[in-house]
């Protein structure tokens, strides 16, 4: 197929900063209203025998991730402290490539729950914390929600959980086939009266809108799709969106800064193109998709004179209450080998626990699910007290297969002094100021880990398992759900952009991404970013077509 190209001297309806979760569903609902559109995208386009299943290249070496050695970042747990700069991996982690970080997740496909978007009004406030209620509702996201699993494509099993919110209609294939982690998590989880089900994911279980089902080959976290089962951006609504002729995906093309007029309106994006060599492209408005880390960076490094601490950022929110979702668990051993290297890494969870319960003395829900690793990261992860060479070690490698893990997926607290900033001394190799990170869990948080810690060895002994090592909590130093750094309210004062997603302060400067996220949710946020993606775009493209923009 010969994909559009539009010149930078051309004047396009959208520039979508971001080809990712969100960006990659933002192109394709715009171009499709009839907008012409430029997807820009830091980095480069892979075809899918491109992507490899390198467990040293791709988690350990930043393999399609931004790397610390050209993309830097630094972090400090304290305002008052200096930042250090990051070394071995970025404190936040994302894809560097066409599909962004939905090129490489493990597919986890949750929705919120009506109560995630009412906390404040729930549980009122929180010491330390910024616990507010969304602008939006489930009622009004839920369709949203539904667009997701049918155009983008996600197997479950409706109904399954008793805790489940209300949809308007199923998913639109059936669940994968369950694992001996899922087989063992069910049996162990059922023994304490809970109820697991199925888990809904982003990954084919047959052959759906022309994509194959998952082929089983076990490495699914971190690592593209060869097949393209997995329902990555790059596979489904990008090439959508380039289908309609009007769009075109702008790979190895770095945006750096937003332009601005001195009427205070976005007129397009600076950007270095595969050359190093700085380009502008011209656009009547501007959607940035870029990430809860690099589209808050995108925003403060845009100052101007009229806007000295950034775009959008007149209420001084943008880059605060920066979220990752806190967990705990435990790793497992059984009596014979369960062979986890094969299959999708998820195929069962629960969510018993996912609404907050004040009786436990702090706040935080969650949801537990079964799991492994690639061989490789565990050969690396030797527990405390396990020789690391030799006979014993030896044995503790070979006893990869009979292992597995009951992880736990939690909530956390947004803080407005946990936050993305831009370092005063970093720059990157483009001698771009960098990120600089700020963030200490909440007191909740830790208790709820530990509290997640404890379910998950009580699951995982009803199981039967012979060896159960818990999990450590430790205060995080980084996260890949990049969640509330530029969250959504109706209060211009107090948020970053309004309820459908255009700023406050930029008539045609709109964001849609993980930063939108007013609470953290339960631990799996891509559907729900999708959603919100789906919503977004519905609104911005009414927008456009009634020159309101």
């Amino acid at each position: 197929m010969d994909r559009k190209t539009y010149k930078t001297s051309e004047t396009v309806d959208f520039v979508v900063v971001g080809s990712g979760a969100s960006g990659g569903i933002m192109a394709r609902e715009l171009a499709r209203a009839g907008n012409s559109v430029v997807v820009m995208e830091q980095g480069p386009r892979l075809a899918p025998h491109e992507f490899e299943h390198d467990e040293l290249k791709y988690p350990q070496l930043s393999g399609i991730t931004n790397n610390p050695a050209t993309n830097p970042q630094s972090f400090r747990r304290d305002p008052q402290q200096k930042a250090q700069t990051a070394r071995g991996r970025n404190p936040l982690t994302y894809a560097r490539v066409v599909g962004g970080s939905s090129a490489h997740f493990n597919a986890n496909f949750w929705r919120l729950h009506e109560i995630d978007f009412i906390e404040g009004s729930r549980f009122g406030s929180i010491e330390g914390a910024s616990l507010v209620d969304w602008p939006i509702t489930y009622a009004e996201l839920e369709p949203y929600y539904t667009k997701v699993e049918w155009e983008v494509g996600v197997s479950g099993l409706a109904g399954a959980s008793p805790f489940d919110p209300w949809r308007s209609k199923p998913y639109p294939m059936p669940p994968l086939p369950v694992k001996s982690s899922g087989v063992l998590f069910e049996r162990g989880a059922r023994k304490l009266g809970l109820h697991p089900f199925p888990a809904p994911l982003a990954i084919n279980s047959m052959f759906y809108k022309n994509r194959p089902p998952c082929a089983q080959c076990g490495l699914c976290g971190g690592f593209g799709c060869e097949v393209m089962a997995k329902s990555s951006s790059v596979w489904t609504v990008i090439p959508e969106a380039e289908a309609t002729g009007r769009c075109e995906v702008r790979s190895e093309s770095y945006v750096f800064r937003i332009g601005m007029s001195a009427a205070g309106r976005a007129t397009g994006v600076h950007y270095f193109d595969r050359d190093r060599k700085e380009q502008f492209q011209k656009a009547r408005a501007v959607v940035v998709c870029a990430n809860g880390a690099e589209t808050p960076k995108l925003l403060l490094n845009s100052a101007t004179n009229a806007f000295p601490d950034g775009l959008a950022n007149s209420s001084g929110k943008v880059g605060r209450y920066l979220m990752f979702n806190k967990g705990g668990g435990a790793m497992a051993r059984f009596e014979h080998p369960l062979n986890e290297y094969k299959g999708a890494n998820v195929t069962r969870i629960l969510h018993d626990f996912y609404d907050s319960d004040p009786k436990r003395g702090f706040y935080g829900g969650g949801g537990f699910d079964a799991r492994s690793g690639g061989p490789l990261t565990w050969g690396q992860s030797v527990p405390e007290g396990t020789p690391t060479w030799g006979p014993k070690f030896k044995e503790y490698l070979e006893s990869y297969t009979y292992w597995m893990n009951c992880s736990g997926h939690g909530t956390s607290l947004a803080q407005e002094t946990n936050r993305v900033d831009i370092d005063p001394e970093l720059k990157d190799a483009w001698g771009v100021p960098a990120i600089r990170v700020t963030y200490k869990d909440h007191p909740d948080d830790v208790k709820h880990a530990k509290w997640q810690v404890e379910r998950a060895v009580e699951i995982m002994d009803a199981a039967g398992a012979v060896q159960i090592n818990p999990g450590d909590v430790g205060e995080a130093s980084g996260g890949v759900h990049l969640l509330g750094t530029c969250r959504m309210g109706n209060n211009a004062d107090s948020s970053v952009i309004d309820k459908y997603h255009r700023t406050h302060d930029v008539r045609n400067l709109f964001l849609c991404d993980g930063s939108s996220m007013v609470t953290s949710g339960r631990g799996q946020p891509t559907q729900t970013i999708e959603a919100l993606a789906f919503r977004a775009a519905d609104f911005i493209a009414r927008f456009a077509r009634a020159n309101e923009i």
